[in-house]
Formats: structure tokens, sequence, C-alpha cells
């Protein structure tokens, strides 16, 4: 990913104007444009509701020309500190070629986001050179772990540090989450880049893919058996896109079904079959992906893994 550092966007500050936009899925209650226009004024922003947020094509928040239209409206505007995205779903990659990068270079902004927007995201870095921000999208209830990064990544112009862990509640024997492991130890460094690992998958042959190289690459997913898991995996194998990495941060692979008819594998045991033989750091079980409680993490920002220890340390600040 090189050693320049990328653009900061700047700290967002009370009273803020906050862009809420839906470029992929549509929302999936009547209720979740208000929560997120609720969310956000909680934490002492104002919200700025673009006209097809609310909206339904099928499987899409409008056409794409509406989704477009509110994306490259919100990028270009000089008055919004930051765009927050309401949904995932689908979608992202039907516009991605026509969004207006030019537009959010000349006013950058905290863009945050996961799942179908990691292919925002990434465009973001590589187009840009601006840092992005995967995290809870606006809609979501943001608990008290959640607000803690948001808070530390976006507020401060200070370093994160090490990134809080979830605990499980007092006197509760078998945690609700899974537990951070280590697949291979060791320490490294590098820039963040990753995401949702079916949408970097898709960018694969595009201008928009990351640059691994010298990475620590965080992944997560949501619904896919883990046949397509292992699929997606070899074919980033088989492009060279795992050689150079300096780490891997294996996030949740929610709802994933481990078994076919022929039999099953771990999911420790695929991960181990595409990263253990590069030799590099691997730990799995981040609160990274599809679940109540999550890190925001900026993509670019150079960061710290220490496999063995379960923890992740941001080296540098996200925002200016």
């Amino acid at each position: 990913m090189g050693s320049k550092p990328l653009a900061r966007p700047p700290a967002l500050a009370p009273g803020n104007r906050i862009g809420l936009v839906s470029p992929a899925g549509p929302l999936l209650e009547r209720d979740d444009l208000i929560r997120g226009e609720e969310l956000c004024r909680a934490l002492g922003f104002e919200p700025v509701t673009f006209p097809h947020a609310g909206g339904k094509y099928g499987y899409l928040a409008g056409t794409d020309e509406e989704r477009l239209t509110d994306l490259n409206a919100a990028l270009a505007d000089p008055t919004l500190s930051a765009i927050w995205c309401l949904r995932g779903g689908y979608g992202m990659t039907r516009i991605l070629d026509r969004v207006d990068f030019a537009g959010l270079s000349r006013a950058p902004k905290a863009v945050i986001g996961y799942s179908d927007i990691t292919a925002l995201l990434s465009a973001i870095v590589t187009e840009c050179g601006l840092v992005a921000f995967h995290g809870p999208m606006a809609r979501t209830s943001l608990g008290s772990f959640s607000q803690r990064h948001f808070a530390r990544l976006l507020t401060s112009s200070a370093p994160a540090g090490h990134l809080e862990r979830l605990v499980p509640p007092a006197g509760l024997l078998i945690p609700k989450e899974p537990r951070v492991f280590t697949l291979v130890p060791g320490i490294a460094e590098g820039r963040l880049a990753g995401g949702n690992l079916t949408l970097l998958h898709c960018l694969v042959g595009t201008r928009y893919f990351p640059d691994l190289d010298g990475a620590l690459l965080f992944l997560e997913d949501i619904g896919e058996d883990l046949y397509a898991v292992d699929r997606m995996l070899a074919h980033l194998r088989m492009i060279g896109a795992l050689k150079r990495l300096a780490g891997v941060i294996v996030g949740r692979f929610t709802e994933m079904d481990r078994g076919t008819g022929d039999g099953a594998l771990g999911f420790d045991e695929v991960l181990l079959t595409y990263f253990g033989p590069l030799g590099i750091p691997v730990a799995a079980g981040f609160p990274i992906g599809h679940i109540d409680e999550q890190w925001f993490l900026p993509l670019g920002v150079r960061a710290r893994l220490d496999a063995g220890a379960g923890e992740v340390e941001i080296l540098e600040a996200a925002v200016g």
C-alpha cells in the first residue's frame, strides 16, 4: 500500500452535519430512517437525510440513478462532515464506476459503513487516497462499546491505540460472543485493508481492489457457506493477492453453514489452508462484521496485530 500516508478527513465535532444515504439495499423497516436520524442527534450531530434514503426499488433503495444522485450529492457537499450509510444489502457495485470520487477529494469527509459498503470504502482509498471507515450502519442501535470506538476513531485526532475487546457480562460461564483465538502467533504492522470477503472478491480485476502488499487484511461475512468462503480465498490465493500480506485479522463470519452432504471442515482449518503457509500472524473472532457491537476500523491507517495476545492497536490518527 506504499509508504505515503493517506489523507485524513476532518475530525467530527458537535453540531457537524452528517449525510444519511442508502446507496445499496432498502431499509427493512419504516422506522430505520428515524433511528438513523435519532442516532446522529444523540451523538451531537445534525442529520441530513437525502431524498432517496428511504426509497425502495425491488431489492435496492431506489433505482441506480436515484441512489447514485444521493451519494454523489453527499460526497461533493462541502457542508457535510461525514456520510453515514444506513444499510448494506446489495447494490453498491452497480453504481461504483459512476461515483463522484473527485467531488469527495474536493470536500474530504469521513464515509462510514460496512458489508456491501465495503466496495465504496475500498474505492475511496484507491481513488481518493483518503481514509474511510468500516463500522456499524447509522440505522443500528449503537451500544456503549461501539460508541466508545466511534469517539476514539472519528472525533479525536490522536491515535486510537489498543482497541477494546468485547468482554462477556460478569457471571456468564459461556460467553455469548466467540472468543478471539490465535491461528498463527506473531506481531505484524501494516495498513488496514479489507472488509466483507464477498465484496472484496467482487472487486478483483477492478481498479477498486485494495493494494494488499504489506497490509493487515481484515475480513468478515454473513450467510456464506464455508465452502464458498474456501472458494473465494482460493481465488485470492491464485491471483497472488495474499502473497505479501503482513497479517490477517478475521472478524465474524455469521450464519455460516459449515457442512455439506460431502462432509465438513472446520473454519479454522480453512483459514489455515490459505494463511498458514504465509508464515504471518493470524487471529480470528474479532468484533468485526454482522454483530450487535463492533469496532470502527479506519481503512488505510497503520495498525499492529498481536495475534498471540488477540490484540489490535491503531498506530496513527484516523482523522485530522
